[in-house]
């Protein structure tokens, strides 16, 4: 009987799925199905870091977000099998999860490591020794579960340790002001946020929101015309400053719809809406629209992860957390970030150096993007293959037209084209002071691998106010929290949509943040001067174990 099931109907256990981790497999859980990604990871259009930071997860609702119904229905090819029950997560390998080998004789153990349903911590009910595939959180959280209900209250588990250093101290300060704000982690609050995100993405489809204002864009084709026809006309009649200014305001609303079919938010076809992405990202603005997608998938599953998150990791620039401080290692960027004698300077003036590094981001996207492309970051098969050589063709045309003809050919002296060119790209300003203003502000506490997606994307995420006559300006980036829980919806529609995400956060107690644009604007300012602050006090800790040090040496002789 058994002989004629398919092996996708096989149920898998918790401990033989461990066990699949620690052979190096690939596995996530996708709507109760078990998926092995190992083959997939290669080509993955949106990099390998989206499927790494998803191993031993119930992606469920990460992949719903950010691919389409046929892009799910395709994952299906790599369905081994299906789980029974709640999932309980497994810390990725990729941010420190470790995981036992499924070796015979701890196969008999198996049922004894199983997850009871109730929502207690497999390694509290295990009879053997407990697996450490956990934060140290997770076991704490876990043992709240069942005395902890309500959304406004927490346990004495939750709370962090008082610790004598006082950078720790302000770390464990923001992780109990988020336990304190946001609903409980335990697994009944959350398996409730998971039921009525789920619904609220029901009800937005049904508002016809996944649908695409065809509308909206010629009326956006008429603005990119206007200004860069402008920039023409200036430079015609050798104003090089202001036809570098339209230049960098043509830019500057071109990404708007980049960002839109980078999300595949536009016709929803894959192919169509990366092609479109690439002729305005690469042909006309020279950036790499699949550097961008590696880069921002991975911003959408661990925002505002100091570890994982590249959108935060700029050091030695910027760090909007004191971790930083203890030169993390960047999980996207596979490299230490030092915190050394330039980035303790560069931070401790970052609140003054903000607008003025900003002026220069677009030169460091170039950067990215021709790392991307040509140093083999980019996947050479599966379906986007080709992309990679109809951007680098991209970046030959963008630097004819722009590089050659305009700024070599157009403009007669050096002094000019320097001002043209840092015109047209210092122009481009408000778009990474948007891009920046909706995460910097807000919450970096990792709070377990128990958090739905729904809740973490509300607490590291911010909307911006303003009237609806300047959402051409913001571009849809204002509702940067609406965006986070539903990438896919046209930028036109998420206007509309935020009624509906307000709804949902007054039902589940999830605080909706929105702040208008000059008082984000200060709080990300506040945040920056208070990270530099912290590195005095980080240095005076420093001296002071120094001294102790010496003075303890002075003692022993």
């Amino acid at each position: 009987m058994n002989s004629t099931l398919s092996p996708k109907d096989r149920v898998w256990s918790r401990r033989e799925i461990e066990g699949l981790i620690a052979e190096g497999r690939k596995i996530f859980i996708l709507d109760g199905q078990v998926i092995k990604a190992d083959a997939w990871l290669p080509y993955h259009p949106g990099g390998n870091h989206a499927i790494l930071h998803m191993v031993g997860r119930d992606g469920t609702d990460e992949i719903r977000a950010l691919h389409s119904i046929e892009t799910q229905a395709y994952m299906r090819k790599f369905v081994i099998g299906k789980i029974q029950g709640r999932w309980n997560n497994f810390l990725p390998p990729i941010q420190g999860g470790t995981f036992r080998p499924l070796t015979h004789d701890n196969h008999q153990e198996e049922e004894d490591f199983e997850c009871p349903l109730d929502g207690t911590s497999s390694s509290a009910s295990s009879s053997i020794p407990p697996s450490p595939i956990f934060e140290a959180v997770d076991a704490e959280v876990s043992k709240s579960a069942t005395s902890v209900s309500s959304a406004s209250s927490i346990s004495e588990h939750e709370i962090p340790p008082i610790s004598t250093n006082p950078i720790e101290t302000k770390l464990s300060a923001e992780r109990t002001s988020d336990l304190l704000k946001y609903p409980s982690l335990d697994y009944a609050s959350q398996d409730q946020i998971v039921s009525k995100y789920r619904e609220l993405n029901v009800r937005i489809r049904a508002a016809g929101l996944y649908d695409c204002p065809y509308w909206a864009y010629g009326i956006e084709l008429c603005r990119y015309i206007l200004l860069f026809a402008s920039s023409l006309i200036a430079l015609r009649y050798g104003y090089y400053a202001l036809s570098g200014a339209f230049l960098g305001m043509f830019w500057h609303q071109l990404v708007f719809t980049a960002h839109d079919s980078g999300h595949i938010g536009i016709t929803h076809n894959y192919h169509v809406d990366s092609c479109i992405g690439i002729f305005i990202a690469d042909y006309l603005g020279g950036l790499s629209i699949g550097w961008w997608k590696r880069n921002h998938n991975v911003h959408h599953i661990v925002t505002n992860s100091p570890e994982h998150d590249p959108d935060i990791e700029h050091m030695p620039f910027f760090a909007i957390s004191p971790k930083f401080f203890s030169s993390l290692r960047s999980t996207y960027y596979n490299r230490i970030m030092d915190f050394d004698i330039v980035a303790r300077w560069a931070i401790s003036v970052q609140h003054w150096s903000y607008y003025p590094i900003l002026l220069l981001g677009r030169f460091n996207l170039y950067r990215l993007s021709w790392e991307y492309l040509f140093t083999g970051q980019a996947p050479r098969k599966g379906p986007a293959w080709w992309h990679l050589y109809l951007e680098i063709a991209g970046q030959f045309v963008f630097w004819a037209w722009y590089g050659y003809g305009i700024v070599y050919c157009s403009i007669p002296t050096a002094w000019d084209r320097f001002v043209f060119v840092m015109i047209s790209h210092m122009v481009t300003m408000p778009l990474h002071v948007q891009i920046t203003l909706s995460h910097f502000a807000m919450s970096t506490t990792d709070m377990g691998v128990h958090e739905s997606f729904a809740q973490k994307m509300l607490r590291t995420t911010m909307d911006v106010d303003c009237p609806t006559w300047l959402d051409f300006f913001h571009g849809g980036l204002q509702f940067q929290a609406v965006h986070h829980l539903f990438p896919r919806i046209p930028r036109h529609n998420l206007r509309k949509a935020q009624k509906y995400v307000k709804e949902f956060c007054e039902d589940t107690g999830i605080p909706y943040v929105i702040y208008g644009f000059t008082e984000g604007n200060q709080k990300v300012i506040s945040r920056l001067g208070d990270v530099a602050k912290q590195v005095k006090v980080f240095e005076e800790c420093r001296k002071a174990c120094a001294r102790e040090v010496v003075e303890g040496h002075g003692l022993a002789h």
